[in-house]
């Protein structure tokens, strides 16, 4: 699939005019240069680059701890890290901390699966018809702009405080990003390479396979990593409906309890959460996009 588009791009470039082949040449000259001091920055050393990201968390954690030791920030307000540690370690004993997780993990895996699959299904239909176009997006853009925890009072009338208004709510969070980036990577594809595709032989799945869907790629690739981070944002207020288990649960009843240390733990839970789910969709966008020269050799964002 991705070999296709790259020897298209290249068909194209080389179908340009000859008076700018030697701009083409300077390009691509200052290109090579570029791809040899970027092998040789990856040959050095490169552990400081692994360690640089976690240098100011740990500068931040480290004179929070200290200034909580002074006595400069009062622990009911902002208990020290070592006391979020310590509850930790208290609710893992209990085995509440490891519930609560994976209850947490298990609804927004649901609700994210659910609204980015209905978003990618619209958005390749809308993207890649007209008529669907005309049909759909207008209808699909009113919806988007409500706010989807607005509707909360209206979940709970229609399926109580179960799962369901839950899962629902993670699901609307996630599916119009990736609609969005969908339709909008597809009909970015630049059309010269489709006509290009056909010239080539290439059917209508052909060219949805090895031109419209590489083309697309990075947009739909970067919806998913937001609609991650609305699917974490959205639990936090469904797991406030009258939930009995959950992180969103666990603050709920600190909150009640005057336990901020425990509070701090959930929103470090959420951050931990947050990224890892991000880093994921990171390393699956070097992989499928090793092709694109953005991309390659792990050279991603």
């Amino acid at each position: 699939m991705s070999a296709v588009l790259p020897r298209l791009s290249t068909d194209l470039a080389s179908a340009k005019p000859a008076a700018a082949t030697s701009s083409h040449l300077t390009v691509i000259a200052d290109a090579a240069d570029g791809s040899k001091q970027r092998d040789s920055a990856r040959s050095a050393p490169s552990r400081w680059r692994l360690l640089l990201p976690w240098f100011l968390p740990v500068v931040l954690v480290a004179l929070w701890q200290y200034f909580s030791a002074i006595g400069r920030l009062p622990a009911g307000i902002l208990p020290a890290p070592s006391d979020v540690l310590r509850a930790a370690w208290v609710l893992a004993e209990r085995g509440e901390l490891q519930r609560d997780i994976l209850v947490s993990l298990r609804r927004v895996a649901i609700g994210f699966l659910t609204g980015a699959s209905t978003g990618l299904l619209l958005g390749f239909l809308v993207g890649l018809s007209v008529l669907a176009h005309g049909l759909l997006d207008r209808s699909l853009q009113m919806v988007r702009t409500i706010p989807h925890l607005a509707l909360v009072p209206l979940m709970i009338l229609w399926f109580g405080i179960g799962e369901e208004p839950r899962v629902l709510l993670v699901a609307m969070g996630s599916l119009f990003p990736v609609y969005i980036n969908t339709m909008s990577g597809i009909r970015g594809v630049d059309p010269r390479l489709i006509e290009l595709g056909r010239s080539y032989g290439l059917g209508p799945f052909g060219l949805i396979a090895g031109v419209v869907l590489p083309g697309a790629l990075p947009p739909i690739l970067t919806g998913i990593r937001y609609a991650l981070g609305v699917a974490w944002l959205t639990l936090v207020v469904g797991e406030t409906i009258a939930s009995r288990d959950g992180i969103g649960y666990m603050v709920q009843n600190a909150r009640e309890l005057l336990r901020t240390d425990v509070i701090l733990l959930a929103i470090v839970l959420y951050a931990i959460a947050g990224w890892l789910a991000d880093s994921i969709t990171r390393a699956i966008e070097r992989r499928l996009l090793r092709w694109h020269p953005n991309y390659a050799k792990g050279a991603a964002r």
